[in-house]
């Protein structure tokens, strides 16, 4: 069965905010680990049709956020199941996630950022493409953390195929 994405439900959202789990460093991407962000995530109005799942095999395997930022710029922002991260499905999902915006935005560019720490996902952007951008601090958490800003460019080829 094809994956496929459909804007995010408030069942959906309340799924991974109260049940996803991420473990270590990666517990940072927990949903309850910033107040503010959680309220924000759970907000319907907030969310508008700009967050979607993706479904695999009947299952939330992830769930994206796209941001117009200009009419050629969309931020987008990406989470992946727990259970499935760490064991080579980032590409695969961070392709999906391009497609689906290349076709719903026409972007000609795709930003987003990192946390500096998660190695694991900034080796999975450049391998497809993205670049980087800046390095700036942001207060999220509780605390100040050094973040990445990344770019793609929607009319080069994927990289890593």
């Amino acid at each position: 069965m094809k994956d496929f994405f459909q804007v995010m439900t408030q069942e959906q959202a309340e799924e991974i905010a109260n049940h996803w789990r991420y473990e270590g460093q990666y517990s940072f991407y927990n949903m309850d680990a910033d107040q503010e962000d959680l309220a924000a995530f759970l907000n319907p109005q907030k969310r508008k049709d700009s967050y979607f799942v993706v479904i695999k095999e009947e299952q939330i395997s992830g769930f994206y956020s796209f941001n117009q930022i200009t009419d050629d710029v969309i931020d987008i922002g990406l989470g992946m199941k727990p259970d499935l991260t760490g064991i080579g499905n980032g590409l695969q999902f961070l392709k999906k996630g391009i497609d689906f915006a290349t076709l719903t935005y026409s972007p000609k560019k795709i930003t987003l950022s990192v946390a500096t720490f998660n190695e694991r996902a900034i080796t999975v952007y450049k391998k497809l493409g993205f670049k980087e951008v800046e390095y700036f601090v942001q207060a999220t958490n509780g605390s100040e953390f050094e973040f990445l800003k990344m770019i793609y460019q929607c009319d080069e080829p994927y990289k890593g195929r």
